[in-house]
Formats: structure tokens, C-alpha cells, sequence
């Protein structure tokens, strides 16, 4: 008979291709014409299904040639930016390994109980049929089967092709004659194709070892915690043990069982003279030693509370034609393509705002918080946390409060004052002085007809400030610190809104909700609902010198066989000049040292940023930024609107919550945390008038991309060193729409703050709130 043994170099001992070929072929067809090919074996006769000795041989000829193997699916690996892992992710947890890492106790014991005569007979065992033929005869059933290793690699790999269809499934295990004869056929191909230490590598990584383990890499990180190269010859045993029956011998479920197949394992083994009658003796005495680990599948199990940048992570990839053509394309080879995604997730970063997150607001807290740091000048995210748990349980969600809703997210939340720096930029940027002094009443009404980008808008009603006490002459700086709702009105209704609706888009602010922007003078008020995400990375571009960078997640994807694959990869385009940042800085500056923003300032370094509260304290925020990082920072009801008076959060009463309150402490403390033990450069800044302090040396020295890692820059304006044109479109009174939001009411009155009509908004995850806003 033919076969095929393997010599201790890896050389490959065989007759001659023609002989061994023929002898098998020889043997299929004695046992096809006398009705028993594999009939004896699997099912009690041939007769009793009707398969004729011709009928079989014509079965076997008609089978194509070769067996299409399917790639394994594999574990993917999300790493963090040290090369730490976040998470695993996979349809079937599998790593593979060659046989060199697999342990020789692993690959005797296998061979052993499975098939002793492995290394002996051909792609069939003669002598295996005939002993299980006469064991089913005699029982009148099926008790013994005789297949080989060979033919249990190729019923695995139809097993593997099914995927997770059960149908397939079924019929890739049915007791047929028809399946034992495609086994049989394509156990000879495979056996000629591959050879016998191959084989067995590929059979120990396509195995089902039981708890979720396909595999014997994964098994012995499930079972043991080790690897396959560091198993002992009693832990090999074991592992041996379980492939006959994966559920009846589970070591966790049934541990008797599993030790007694252990056990005789080890007999087996000391009966061939793999190992020593001694050596079978202590291992058979030695406990399970079993130290099982939790199977921990997706971004559920993310450590570090990074579950929603997990999340976050698995959108930019899914979304990405790269990587497939279809969404299910994408999704199979997320879960079964055995990647490795090394992210842009700082763990220090990460951990800051985390503990920030905990110290100041509860899980079981009516209202929540998201926190998203990036770095400036290369787009990517170096933290993402929130409140409310990544998960299914009570205060936890799979909602991502920093993201867009087509990223996981919801619908944003309205960003109250923290968006009057994109109006500034947009004044400044078209030649708009800061020194400018305009007149700020408590109340006044909105001015119209204002121009837009489609015509005008007309729509009236009222604005105030928080406080009676912010009236007067004043310029941007002051107005910006004091965060004066009358003059950021005046200041856009002068320049046109769509300066503005430009500017916001340059750099890269939009709705969450993906809806196009609004048009009315309410939007420099922070009217419109905006994932924290992307105003972390607009004030970012202010710390870029106003080259803005799109975010990014992803570092680098490497394939399982270790090729790089294309990595989503950050854009950078100018947003505005370097004056208009540097001039920038120096008003946010100003909101951290002498502003509503004193207790979000970072004392080590130059910190810049703004405060945001909307009407009635539904919304609270904090956005700044450091010349190497940039953050947001907002607390509010995420689901409905929370009137954040008299509530209770993170175990301390306030009798209000404003962005100054709690969303300032927040971003400091992560900011503190992100940034300890490194040093930030000073913030270019500008002079202008009432300047408590000069600027540091050099003035606006910003230059474009300033971070040593930017990718090249596109300057549409080319106004890299001086003032960028941002126009202003013009359009006849009430030639435009009202643009707007829902549920403003006609003048959108609520707390004292009044806003155009059609003003309100809608708060991110459903949480609408009229417009207007507070400092």
C-alpha cells in the first residue's frame, strides 16, 4: 500500500508518484466495486443507501480536482501606540503558529490518540479500515471510525469553509458516504501536495480544542495562559485529549473526564515509546494545573476604558473601500483576517482621562462626559473616554459621545461659546482687526437682514449676556474672555454668516449628524450639535499655526503573514493664515489666565482654550488646546436635556454647572496627566491692545505644520504667511432662509438667553435644547 513518511530533516520518503498513486487508487476502487468505500466505517452498509460500487467510483471521479483551503480565521489585534494590547477581536479565536512553535510533547501526544500509524500509511489506512470494518460488522453500527489524520484535516477545512452558516456546517459533518469519499479524494491530493509535517501543523491550527479555542495556540492560552512552544507533555495530553470530543472532555466543564483522557493519552504515548513508562507515571500523577483564561472577544473587553476608541477604530476600518469592496467584505476580514492594528491611543494619555473622568462625574450620574485629546499638526487621537461605560449593563452604552453618528455616535450636542473662536478666525482671517471695539448691550436684538451663503436671513430675535455686569465698548479680547453673546452676535451679523459656515468647514467642524450647517446668526452661539472629537481637533488647528489635519486611529495594519497594509493616513490643509492662529491663541490665552476659563489653565505651560454653556445648562464644555495637544471636554445630558441647576455630580453639589465648572477641572486634570513628564512650546501669539504681558520672543513664529511628524500641507488660500480672502456673499434682505434648528420656540427665551427663531438644537443622542448660549 502507499504512504508517505517524513524523515527527521523534513525530506519527504515516498515510492515514486505513479506507484503510490496507483496502489491507492488500486485500493478505492476494490473497495468501491465490492459496495464497502467507507461504507463499513460510517454507515452499517453500502446496500443500505442504495451506492452501487460504480456509482461510488463515479462520485469520486466527478469531485474536482483540488481542495480549495480557505485562509484560517484568526484573532485580530488591536494594539495601542506602545505596541500594548486594547483588544482582540475574531469570528473564531485562532492564532496560527508553524510547527516549530508548537511544542514536540504537542505534536506525539496528537498523533498518538488520533492516529498512531500517521508517519507509517498514505493519505488512508488500510489496516485502520479494515480493523473499524470489522468493529462496526460486529456491532451493527457505527462504532470505530478509521480516518486519518490527513482526512480529519480535510473534514476541518469544510468545517472552516461553512464558516458560521449551519447548513453548511451540517453538511460538512453529516455521516454520508458521499463526504468520506470527497475526504478521501482530497486527503490524497493534500497528502501529495503538502506532506506530513505540514499537514500536521495545519491540523493543529485548525482544530477545535473546545471554549472557543480554535487551535492549539489559542487552547493553550485558554486552558494554560502559555504558548504552544512552552507546553508541558502532561499539558500537551490533555489538550490531545479534548479533539475527540471537545464538549464531553472539557477539563473546566467535566475535570474527571478530562483527566482520564489525559491519562490515556499518556498510556497511549508510553505504549508507542514517544515517552518513558516513567515519565507516562509522573505525568498521569500530576494535577490539571489547569489556569484558564477568559475568552475576551471585541472592543467590550477593551482595557483602559478604551472600548469607544476601540470602537472607533473598527468604524474607520469598516468604512474604508480599502479593505473590501462591500461592508461585508470589510467585516470578514475584521473578524477573521488575524491583523495586527497598532492605533494611535496613548496609554498615558488614555489613562489621564480616565482618572479625570472618574474623579469628577459618575457612571450613575444623570448627566455624562466625553473627553477626546488629538494631537495637533498629525490628526491623531491619542485618548477617548466617557463616563457611561462601553457596554449592554445599567449606566453603560455602546453610544460614542465624541463621535460623529456614522463613527457609532449620536447626533452631537450644542457646543455653546466654544464656537465663537471659529467666527473670530473667520473675521480675522478675511482682514478683520481684533483691537476692534464694538458696542456690547445686555440685550439687543439680532441685527438683519444678515447675508448667508444662499441669500440672507431675516429671521429677528433677541440675544442677552449671562451677566448685566459684561455691557459696554469692548474688543475681541475681552469680549472673548468674558464670553459676551452681543458682541460674537454683532461680530458675525457684520461679517456675513458665510464667512463663517466656510471657516467652520475648513476646519473641519460639522454637524454630527452629518445634516448640512445651519445659516443664522445663533450658530456663532454655539447653536449647532457637534461630536467633542472634532472641536478637539478644530482648536487644534489653532495650535497648528491654522493648518487643519483630519483625524485618524489608525497607525499601521499589518496582515498575518506579516505584509503592511494600507493605513488610513491623516490630510492637512490650511484653514487660515498663521497670523489668524497666532492671533488666536492670544485671545483663548487670555480666556485661561484672565477669563470665565481660570480653572481649566494649565499652570506648567502655555495652555489656550474656551468655555461653552447652553441655554438652561443643558450643555457644558470645555475646548483647549497646549502647542502639542488639543481637547474637548462636555458634560450634559446625553440621551435628554438635563438642566444642570441644583444636581449632583461626581459626588459633589453644584448649584450650576457651567463649562467653567466642571468641564474646566476635567480637561485640566487630563490634559495635566496626558502631558506630565514632557515639555509643550510656548503658543506663538500676537500683541494687541491691553495686553497684560508681551508675547513670547519671536512673536508669531508658528510655521505651517509645525509638528515634526506633519504630512505635507495644502494651502488652497495661500496664505501661509499673510491673510486669507475668506469673502463675504451677499444677497437682497429675506432672499435667504431662516436656516435654524428645532425646538427654538419664536424666540428660543429659555435661562434668560434669547435666540433667533428657529434657534434651538438638537442635543447629541436626542438632547434637544433651544439655542442662545452662556459664557
Amino acid at each position: 500500500m502507499g504512504y508517505i513518511r517524513s524523515g527527521e530533516d523534513g525530506s519527504t520518503d515516498s515510492p515514486p508518484p505513479s506507484s503510490r498513486a496507483g496502489q491507492v487508487g488500486k485500493f478505492l476502487g476494490i473497495s468501491a466495486l465490492t459496495g464497502i468505500v467507507l461504507a463499513g466505517i460510517v454507515l452499517p452498509a453500502a446496500g443500505a443507501v442504495g451506492l452501487s460500487a460504480k456509482h461510488a467510483a463515479t462520485q469520486f471521479d466527478d469531485l474536482p480536482g483540488d481542495l480549495k483551503r480557505p485562509p484560517l480565521s484568526q484573532a485580530s489585534r488591536i494594539l495601542d501606540a506602545n505596541g500594548g494590547l486594547i483588544a482582540t477581536v475574531y469570528s473564531r479565536d485562532r492564532t496560527v503558529v508553524p510547527l516549530t512553535k508548537i511544542n514536540p510533547n504537542m505534536q506525539k501526544a496528537i498523533v498518538a490518540i488520533e492516529d498512531s500509524r500517521y508517519w507509517q500509511h498514505g493519505p488512508i489506512d488500510p489496516k485502520g479500515i479494515l480493523r473499524a470494518l470489522g468493529t462496526n460488522a460486529s456491532d451493527g453500527g457505527v462504532s470505530e471510525g478509521a480516518s486519518t489524520l490527513t482526512q480529519q484535516y480535510v473534514k476541518n477545512v469544510f468545517i472552516e469553509e461553512a464558516g458560521d452558516d449551519p447548513k453548511a456546517v451540517q453538511a460538512a459533518t453529516r455521516q454520508t458516504i458521499g463526504r468520506k469519499i470527497k475526504e478521501l479524494k482530497y486527503a490524497i491530493q493534500v497528502e501529495k501536495e503538502l506532506g506530513k509535517k505540514k499537514i500536521l501543523e495545519n491540523y493543529l491550527n485548525i482544530t477545535f480544542f473546545g471554549e472557543q479555542a480554535y487551535g492549539v495556540e489559542a487552547a493553550s492560552e485558554r486552558y494554560f495562559g502559555t504558548h504552544a512552544s512552552d507546553l508541558t507533555l502532561d499539558q500537551s495530553a490533555l489538550l490531545a485529549g479534548i479533539v475527540q470530543s471537545p464538549s464531553g472532555y472539557d477539563p473546566l466543564a467535566y475535570p474527571k473526564n478530562a483527566l482520564d483522557r489525559r491519562n490515556t493519552v499518556l498510556m497511549r504515548m508510553a505504549q508507542l515509546g514517544d515517552i518513558t513508562q516513567a515519565q507516562a507515571k509522573t505525568a498521569q500523577a500530576q494535577p490539571l494545573g489547569l489556569k484558564p483564561t477568559t475568552p475576551k472577544n471585541g472592543c467590550i473587553t477593551a482595557v483602559r476604558g478604551a472600548g469607544f476608541f476601540c470602537d472607533y477604530v473598527r468604524e474607520s476600518f469598516l468604512n474604508d473601500p480599502v479593505y473590501g469592496k462591500t461592508a461585508q467584505d470589510r467585516a470578514k476580514v475584521w473578524n477573521t483576517g488575524g491583523l495586527t492594528i497598532r492605533t494611535t491611543l496613548d496609554p498615558k494619555a488614555q489613562d489621564a482621562v480616565q482618572a479625570a473622568i472618574q474623579q469628577h462625574v459618575y457612571k450613575s450620574d444623570s448627566v455624562a462626559t466625553a473627553v477626546s485629546l488629538i494631537q495637533p499638526g498629525t490628526g491623531k487621537i491619542e485618548a477617548m473616554g466617557q463616563s457611561r461605560p462601553y457596554g449592554f449593563g445599567t449606566d453603560e452604552t455602546q453610544i460614542n459621545y465624541n463621535v460623529d453618528s456614522d463613527m457609532g455616535g449620536g447626533t452631537g450636542f450644542q457646543t455653546g461659546s466654544t464656537f465663537k473662536p471659529i467666527t473670530a478666525a473667520a473675521d480675522i482671517d478675511q482682514g478683520g482687526d481684533p483691537n476692534q471695539v464694538l458696542p456690547a448691550p445686555y440685550s439687543m436684538a439680532y441685527p438683519s437682514p444678515v447675508s448667508t451663503c444662499d441669500g440672507s436671513w431675516d429671521g429677528g430675535g433677541t440675544v442677552q449676556n449671562e451677566s448685566k455686569s459684561e455691557v459696554g465698548p469692548m474688543n475681541m479680547k475681552k469680549a472673548m474672555a468674558l464670553s459676551v453673546n452681543t458682541y460674537f452676535v454683532q461680530l458675525i451679523s457684520n461679517i456675513g454668516i458665510c464667512p463663517v459656515v466656510q471657516m467652520e468647514k475648513k476646519m473641519g467642524v460639522h454637524k454630527a449628524s452629518g445634516a448640512a450647517p445651519d445659516q443664522n446668526p445663533a450658530i456663532t452661539l454655539g447653536s449647532q450639535s457637534i461630536a467633542p472629537l472634532t472641536m478637539a481637533n478644530a482648536y487644534a488647528t489653532f495650535a497648528n499655526g491654522g493648518v487643519y489635519c483630519t483625524p485618524v486611529a489608525i497607525e499601521s495594519i499589518t496582515s498575518d503573514k506579516g505584509k503592511a497594509l494600507p493605513a488610513p493616513a491623516t490630510s492637512c490643509t490650511r484653514a487660515m493664515s498663521v497670523k489668524t492662529a497666532d492671533t488666536l491663541n492670544t485671545l483663548l490665552r487670555g480666556v485661561v489666565e484672565d477669563g470665565t476659563g481660570t480653572l481649566a489653565g494649565l499652570k506648567d505651560r502655555d495652555s489656550a482654550g474656551k468655555t461653552g454653556t447652553t441655554d438652561s445648562l443643558t450643555n457644558a464644555w470645555f475646548v483647549g488646546y497646549t502647542s502639542n495637544l488639543a481637547g474637548a471636554v462636555w458634560v450634559g445630558g446625553p440621551n435628554t436635556a438635563v438642566p444642570m441647576y441644583n444636581i449632583t455630580i461626581g459626588g459633589v453639589y453644584h448649584a450650576q454647572v457651567m463649562g467653567a465648572d466642571t468641564p474646566g477641572p476635567i480637561w485640566h486634570d487630563a490634559m495635566s496627566g496626558a502631558l506630565a513628564d514632557t515639555t509643550s512650546p510656548p503658543l506663538p501669539t500676537v500683541a494687541l491692545a491691553g495686553d497684560k504681558k508681551n508675547p513670547p520672543a519671536g512673536g508669531a513664529t508658528t510655521p505651517p505644520g509645525s509638528n515634526p511628524s506633519s504630512p505635507p500641507v495644502t494651502d488652497p488660500t495661500g496664505a501661509a504667511g499673510g491673510t486669507a480672502d475668506g469673502g463675504t456673499a451677499n444677497g437682497g434682505a429675506g432672499g435667504g432662509t431662516a436656516g435654524g434648528n428645532t425646538a427654538g420656540g419664536a424666540n428660543g427665551n429659555v435661562g434668560g438667553i434669547l435666540s433667533p427663531a428657529g434657534g434651538g438644537g438638537n442635543g447629541g443622542g436626542g438632547n434637544a435644547g433651544a439655542g442662545g448660549t452662556i459664557p
